[in-house]
């Protein structure tokens, strides 16, 4: 593994450029500054040197880096076990200074909550102090924990005097086909996506990103994921709460990343970056359940166990939607994945990294569970073909809801000394 640089003193982190009339204390006041990168990856945090990503085991010591000028990690990093997920909105009367000093407060905090680091004091020398990282995770190290940052449409406004510096492809998603969006649970100006291999990790770090921004920004909703429901590359493919595996035909080579996934086009400060669309969908479980297996087969368009196309054997065989059977269509028209196929969309993919999640009941003393959708694409309207086309008439919708969403524009990863977003600002 290669070594690391040496812990960097307190507040080597703003050495970079900063906002402009901002000191280097103000800009980090209340982080500890000093941050130690993580182990050596390829671009993007695909392998850890020296390390194989094929591992589904969990490794406390894996760790990613942050300060890498490319992307940010969350994306292609081989998906973890665990996920939180919380959307904010930046608080009344904030200012354009008030947001370039949370994105760089955060962007250091992460820095070195992926390290396996503190962001301050657990137990300060006075007792009367109040602590400056809640604790929970000390002694679990890094867990592979990475957080992804993404602005929201709404950001873009006179407040932050930004609205000429908004993507045009960045703008709110459009109605889609069955919806049923909840207010409490869609839209965000700020979004933070943390995964780790212990849940415990992934939530101490939105718990102590959402606990530095009081007085900054709100929190508007947030999901706990669990189980990965969408395979990296070299990962056993997982399954959802519906029994079925999930991420077969997912993005994987380096190809369909610089295809599909890496935005080259529109601002200088988004080149690098990625749009991330978050969905809450919610799965009537029980009656799901319910269901006959070779229907729910016809539903998905694949077998339960092995997970192949119902054209073919294995799972990882290519689909055969020309296939027929006593003059019927072997996989359904209708079916899931004949609607998703790049093949029958004019080749668009998007890049998906969702993961289950639950909770409890609902207002019916029934299972309240589903799956917390997260794609990346370099462009929302493959999204938002892809999702108008299956809304229709994918027969899966029986047995779904999409109850939350968001759209964010996650920009590259920082370079050493810089933070998330600083070139919005120059």
């Amino acid at each position: 593994m290669t070594a690391e640089p040496p812990a960097e003193p307190a507040d080597a982190a703003a050495t970079g450029d900063r906002p402009r009339g901002i000191s280097r204390r103000g800009l980090f006041l209340g982080t500890a500054g000093g941050v130690v990168g993580g182990a050596v990856l390829g671009g993007g945090g695909g392998l850890l040197a020296g390390r194989a990503i094929a591992q589904d085991d969990s490794d406390s010591a894996l760790q990613y880096p942050f300060y890498t000028g490319l992307h940010q990690a969350g994306i292609e990093t081989p998906p973890q076990r665990y996920s939180m997920f919380m959307a904010f909105d930046m608080a009344a009367g904030t200012t354009a200074t008030d947001l370039q000093v949370l994105l760089a407060r955060w962007s250091a905090s992460i820095a070195q909550l992926m390290a396996g680091q503190t962001i301050g004091q657990v137990e300060p020398a006075r007792t009367d102090a109040v602590a400056g990282d809640t604790g929970e995770a000390l002694d679990l190290g890094p867990s592979g924990l990475t957080v992804t940052l993404g602005l929201g449409p709404d950001l873009f406004d006179a407040r932050f005097g930004l609205a000429a510096k908004r993507p045009p492809k960045l703008r709110a998603l459009p109605t889609l086909p069955s919806d049923q969006l909840a207010a409490a649970t869609t839209g965000g100006e700020l979004g933070l996506q943390a995964c780790a291999d212990d849940p415990q990790v992934a939530y101490h770090a939105i718990r102590d990103l959402a606990r530095m921004a009081r007085g900054t920004a709100t929190t508007r909703w947030t999901v706990m994921g669990f189980g990965r429901a969408s395979a990296g590359p070299h990962q056993k493919t997982p399954r959802n709460l519906m029994g079925f595996k999930d991420g077969t035909r997912n993005i994987s080579t380096p190809e369909e990343y610089r295809k599909f996934v890496w935005v080259d086009d529109g601002p200088a400060w988004m080149r690098g970056g990625s749009y991330q669309v978050v969905r809450k969908i919610q799965m009537n479980i029980e009656i799901w359940d319910a269901d006959a297996v070779h229907d729910q087969q016809a539903v998905f368009g694949r077998t339960k166990n092995e997970g192949a196309p119902l054209s073919g054997r294995v799972e990882h065989d290519t689909p055969d939607f020309g296939a027929e059977k006593g003059g019927s269509p072997v996989i359904p028209p209708t079916s899931h994945i004949a609607l998703a196929a790049h093949e029958n969309n004019g080749g668009v993919k998007i890049l998906r990294r969702g993961y289950n999640y639950t909770d409890g009941l609902d207002q019916f003393a029934q299972l309240d569970a589903g799956l917390l959708f997260i794609a990346y694409m370099n462009d929302p309207e493959h999204f938002v073909r892809l999702q108008t086309k299956l809304g229709s008439v994918d027969r899966l919708n029986e047995y779904i809801s999409h109850i939350g969403s968001a759209l964010f524009a996650v920009p590259p990863a920082p370079k050493r000394g810089g933070y998330i977003g600083e070139r919005l600002f120059s």
